[in-house]
């Protein structure tokens, strides 16, 4: 098996298509595909399904995949080091639930990187994507939430795909709504309060219960809608007038000023510690200069300095903030 083998192998696993990675690489398609034939058969597995619409990566391709980019990444860091290779681009990437904090923090790294090229990403995107971004090595950060509901199950998930979950800040549970909202005068809300209103939550297919981004996702909401970006989300605030459940951390720089978070009172009381938010990377692994300076973007915005959990929601709410 050779290092072009690899890169072969990786360019495959990204483009989703052999013609499309034969044009990246500049080889031709039946060459590409005929090395990566011969390092299947070298190491006596199936690596790709081939089909009509492209192709995927097999169970044993998806385990193979994040040690060939380990592979991959160590080559070019000896030459960078010590060979004679061209300086190449700086990369990054992290996948996250909908959290505009999240995004607000990677403006503010992308904004002081130091290198002359790079090429950095950002993915809002399912759970379970998250999760499956940061063991494929296709993101190096993945930022997400636990609580009492999901915490077993997702830490469970995340040790057997050689993950750590390190938190960042513990919040209470407010309802996100449009400041017109008919409630958004409320000192705070109720679930009985909140029944004539459509619930928003975000999309996650067919996955349990347990990956879903929002607070008490085992309710029976009378009126739910499902979504897939935050931008619908906003907009159904506003035209059917309803609300998500979440942190209460808003950034209004880049959502807006039309929105607010007011607390939600429970049996447990008013802006309880309900959640846990937090970001995941690969046990063992050396942090990026990007990544550093990602996750410290984000304890300076939360405000939680050198990480500690905010046991104040109040403040929560002042330093802004999904």
């Amino acid at each position: 098996m050779t290092l072009q083998q690899i890169r072969y192998m990786i360019t495959i696993a990204e483009t989703g298509s052999l013609g499309k990675a034969a044009e990246k690489l500049f080889v031709s398609q039946p060459s590409l595909s005929g090395a990566v034939k011969e390092m299947e058969t070298e190491l006596g597995l199936t690596l790709f399904h081939r089909g009509s619409k492209g192709v995927t990566l097999t169970p044993e391709g998806q385990r193979f995949l994040p040690y060939a980019r380990q592979v991959e990444d160590q080559y070019l860091n000896l030459m960078e080091s010590f060979g004679k290779i061209e300086k190449r681009k700086t990369h990054f990437a992290v996948s996250t639930q909908h959290y505009s904090f999240a995004v607000k923090a990677f403006v503010e790294m992308a904004r002081r990187v130091d290198v002359a090229e790079y090429e950095l990403a950002i993915r809002e995107t399912r759970t379970r994507e998250v999760i499956s971004d940061v063991t494929s090595l296709r993101s190096e950060i993945g930022v997400l939430y636990m609580n009492d509901s999901n915490r077993k199950p997702l830490m469970k998930l995340l040790d057997q795909a050689g993950l750590v979950f390190q938190p960042l800040i513990a919040c209470g549970a407010y309802v996100y709504l449009w400041k017109r909202h008919p409630l958004a005068e409320r000192a705070f809300l109720t679930l009985e309060d909140l029944q004539p209103y459509p619930c928003l939550a975000f999309e996650q297919g067919d996955d349990p219960f347990y990956f879903s981004e929002e607070l008490m996702s085992t309710e029976q909401y009378p009126r739910l809608i499902h979504c897939c970006d935050r931008a619908t989300v906003l907009n159904l605030m506003v035209g059917l007038e309803g609300y998500t459940l979440c942190s209460g951390i808003i950034c209004e720089e880049l959502s807006g000023m039309d929105y607010l978070a007011v607390p939600l009172r429970t049996g447990e009381g008013t802006g309880t510690a309900a959640m846990e938010i937090g970001y995941i990377e690969r046990k063992n692994s050396i942090r990026s200069p990007l990544g550093e300076q990602y996750i410290q973007e984000m304890k300076k915005y939360l405000n939680t300095g050198d990480g500690a959990l905010s046991k104040d929601t109040d403040e929560i709410i002042k330093a802004g903030g999904p």
